[in-house]
């Protein structure tokens, strides 16, 4: 049971056998279509059944470094150096299944981003790393709380490859209003405050994490939020292209590629959270919208009650003029 406001994702019993039908497996999977497919097999099983050259961004967040229980699957913290061979063992052939002109997106923390760095440039061209503020967690005694994470941008031809900046801009309140002659200057005046609408950076402090209250949030331990992940599938895909998350999860980057218009294919070893994916693909077909995102801009973290505001007063414009 949960409490009322608590939104967490519940699959209930009489829905289990329904939500499979949308799950495939080493026994069901079908090689040749592989448009917004979900598969419930382990990656070194599966890997080689994808084909190569299908994706044109792919998205990972792999175990960390990290002793974690992910529903029963342990990872176990080990040597850096051992770190970077169990990456090799599966990161090599998904770079197989990215395009020419494809991007990819690899999740870490402070403890594994070296290993990542390493690992990636051995095929890829890395163009940069976003850090981004996980703020969530309790305070460390001996040591500095860690609230931030590392996401690493590579490609494969640094010369020919999709981003598309003015899809993840954001919208920031202005502190210090500046104007010219009276008028603002780079920034808009609303009933709701100023705001400025600014290109993003490689830090990013506006992400909230899932949590108890949120539709996204699941009992995944380390899920990512929809928010995150909106802003590498606008900034690296066109609608209409394939997302690839070879360890899914609870299935953020399929669900999140859908509502954006993109197609996908997700991999992952837990029926369980397979069928948390497979819910909330469906939950997707009638709610598309992603914390924090609303009429082609990010809006900064906590400013939900502006952002609903103005989209109220715009609406009610709307009628005004139609009337």
């Amino acid at each position: 049971m949960r409490a009322g406001r608590n939104h967490t994702l519940v699959i209930l019993p009489e829905e289990r056998e329904a939500l499979k039908e949308h799950i495939k497996d080493m026994h069901t999977l079908d090689a040749t279509r592989w448009d917004n497919t979900i598969v419930n097999a382990d990656l070194l099983e599966a890997i080689d059944l994808v084909p190569d050259g299908i994706a044109d961004l792919i998205i990972i967040d792999p175990p960390y470094n990290l002793s974690k229980d992910f529903n029963g699957w342990s990872f176990s913290a080990i040597s850096s150096e051992k770190y970077a061979e169990y990456l090799r063992t599966w990161f090599h052939k998904v770079c197989d299944k990215l395009k020419p002109t494809g991007s990819l997106y690899m999740c870490g923390d402070w403890k594994c981003t070296s290993a990542l760095q390493m690992v990636i440039e051995e095929r890829l061209t890395i163009l940069n790393r976003i850090t981004w503020q996980r703020e969530k967690g309790r305070g460390a005694k001996s040591n500095w709380k860690n609230s931030m994470e590392d996401i690493w941008f590579a490609v494969k031809d640094p010369c020919n490859y999709y981003f598309d900046v003015e899809s993840v801009k954001m919208k920031r309140k202005v502190r210090a209003p500046y104007r010219v002659d009276g008028e603002p200057k780079d920034w808009e005046a609303s009933e709701n405050g100023n705001y400025r609408i600014t290109y993003p950076s490689n830090f990013w402090d506006d992400i909230s994490i899932p949590f108890w209250s949120m539709p996204e949030n699941t009992d995944h331990p380390t899920q990512k939020p929809e928010k995150l992940f909106a802003k590498l599938i606008l900034a690296s895909s066109r609608k209409g292209d394939i997302v690839f998350d070879p360890f899914m999860g609870s299935g953020t980057a399929p669900v999140v590629a859908k509502k954006l218009g993109r197609k996908y294919i997700g991999i992952e070893a837990n029926e369980e959270y397979c069928l948390w994916a497979a819910k909330r693909l469906l939950i997707a077909d009638e709610h598309t919208d992603i914390q924090g995102f609303s009429d082609g801009v990010f809006w900064e973290r906590n400013s939900q009650n502006a952002q609903i505001q103005e989209r109220k007063a715009a609406r009610s414009k709307q009628t005004d003029k139609q009337s």
